[in-house]
């Protein structure tokens, strides 16, 4: 039998109701690039280094965009041009950095370079329209695309709770719950379920299957957020602390998401060139009521 997540009363914060936003969904993808710059005879140091990760940033770019089309296999061309543009205007963010240091070149002189691990975030407004394709969730060929909902929109006091999730290909994920005060409950994974490994085109329940805690609306009542982070890859670790059937989250909330996205990515043999993953993260709002 499991046990319910009562653990006690400062996690009662946890059962909440959730109510659906689908608007909050974010499609992008992880690589790693190395970018260069020279001094020349008009260039400061500081200058050559910020010319080397913009030219790190542009290579993520572009290499994003080619692992893109070399995955994406609709017969919809519509649907493969729009998925094209919306890389084609896409901004780059920089997860992590390394500078590789100064080095001599023969012909150009003092030369810097560094190492990047990028998100690079397509046309949101563009990802928005293609993600309501009704056939998307079901279609192995385009980028990871994640849901994430309830089993209904509102919730009574000791009503209990089912979280649902559905991506179109295999995927790694994390789910983080966080209350009206900014503190952080990961559900999954969580002491009793280390897998977190799920194949696409199937609908999970949380929780179910070896999760020891159930969702029972308690107050304190308010809106408050859940997120779904998944990948094509391993997540990036957080620092946690066992709870019961769940964990709290000691990573800043602030730094949850860059955590997350620093995912393990080890190269596809047979696939493009470089070291990239596909990352999609939805978030729904969470809303409780007497």
């Amino acid at each position: 039998m499991r046990a319910w997540l009562v653990l006690s009363g400062f996690l009662a914060l946890i059962f909440i109701g959730f109510h659906v936003n689908a608007k909050e969904q974010i499609q992008s993808t992880i690589t790693e690039t190395e970018g260069y710059a020279c001094m020349g005879e008009d260039k400061s140091r500081k200058q050559t280094r910020h010319e080397a990760v913009t030219d790190a940033k542009r290579k993520a770019a572009e290499s994003a965009k080619t692992y893109i089309k070399s995955e994406t296999k609709v017969k919809d061309f519509q649907l493969e041009n729009d998925i094209m543009d919306a890389y084609a205007r896409a901004n780059v963010s920089v997860i992590e950095m390394k500078e590789l240091g100064w080095y001599k070149d023969e012909l150009s002189g003092e030369c810097f370079k560094v190492w990047i691990k990028a998100e690079v975030i397509p046309d949101k407004e563009a990802m928005a329209r293609i993600t309501e394709h009704k056939d998307l969730l079901d279609d192995p060929n385009v980028p990871l695309t994640v849901k994430l909902w309830t089993d209904r929109k509102k919730y009574q006091i000791g009503e209990r709770i089912k979280i649902y999730l559905k991506g179109n290909k295999p995927f790694y994920a994390r789910i983080v719950y966080q209350d009206a005060a900014g503190r952080l409950i990961q559900l999954m994974t969580n002491p009793f379920r280390s897998d977190n490994y799920f194949n696409g085109g199937v609908i999970y329940e949380i929780p179910s299957g070896r999760d020891r805690f159930e969702l029972e609306v308690r107050p304190p009542f308010g809106e408050e957020n859940i997120t779904l982070y998944a990948s094509t890859a391993q997540l990036g670790e957080l620092d946690l602390a066992p709870a019961g059937g769940i964990y709290m989250v000691q990573t800043r909330s602030r730094e949850v998401g860059m955590k997350t996205r620093g995912v393990k990515i080890i190269e596809k043999k047979g696939g493009p060139p470089g070291s990239t993953a596909e990352f999609s993260e939805a978030k729904i709002m969470v809303s409780t009521v007497k």
